[in-house]
């Protein structure tokens, strides 16, 4: 009876440990990510509300995964376009995936209500290239909410999106603005 007891004090304690870190993984199911371009011609607008992000407070871990044929356009043109194999290509590379870490993650108090910056870098993945960022984010935490706020800008051509003639690569800037913003909740 007494080697039962200490195996399930045992397992008792290892089972806090083991899931603690959950608690401290933050989810968003239901992100905004929006890009706008701007040329002399035209204003391109797109939002995706279907982006999913993690956030864990102890590590600083942060991840994005976008679903590219989720951007949604003024123009049913500009979507047809933008997921075409001449564009995104969003048959063949269907998501965009950021994985990043805060850098200042001890400037950050979870426990304390308040607005932080944070320094974030990691790789962003979009159609098959990869490359670093470093960003800024607003970082704001009320009682059980945390929300993360960014704005960057994105060089197309760095992820193999160039148009070396015709309207697209007058109507379309090389630079987009993109904007992120992540309501996280306990997972």
């Amino acid at each position: 009876m007494k080697k039962v007891s200490v195996i399930a004090v045992v397992f008792a304690i290892v089972s806090l440990y083991a899931f603690k870190p959950l608690a401290d993984k933050l989810v968003s199911k239901d992100g905004h990510i929006s890009f706008f371009s701007h040329t002399a011609l035209e204003d391109i607008t797109a939002n995706n509300y279907k982006v999913v992000s993690t956030l864990d407070k102890t590590t600083g871990d942060v991840v994005f995964s976008v679903p590219m044929q989720s951007f949604e356009f003024e123009k049913a043109l500009m979507q047809k376009h933008f997921n075409s194999n001449k564009f995104l290509d969003t048959k063949k590379h269907p998501k965009a995936k950021f994985t990043g870490k805060i850098g200042n993650l001890g400037d950050i108090d979870f426990s304390k209500d308040g607005t932080y910056t944070a320094t974030v870098t990691g790789n962003l993945d979009i159609k098959g290239e990869t490359k670093v960022l470093n960003e800024k984010a607003t970082i704001s935490v009320e009682g059980e909410k945390v929300t993360l706020d960014s704005k960057m800008t994105i060089v197309l051509a760095d992820y193999g999106i160039t148009f070396s003639g015709g309207k697209p690569s007058t109507n379309i800037a090389k630079e987009v603005e993109v904007t992120v913003k992540s309501i996280y909740a306990k997972q």
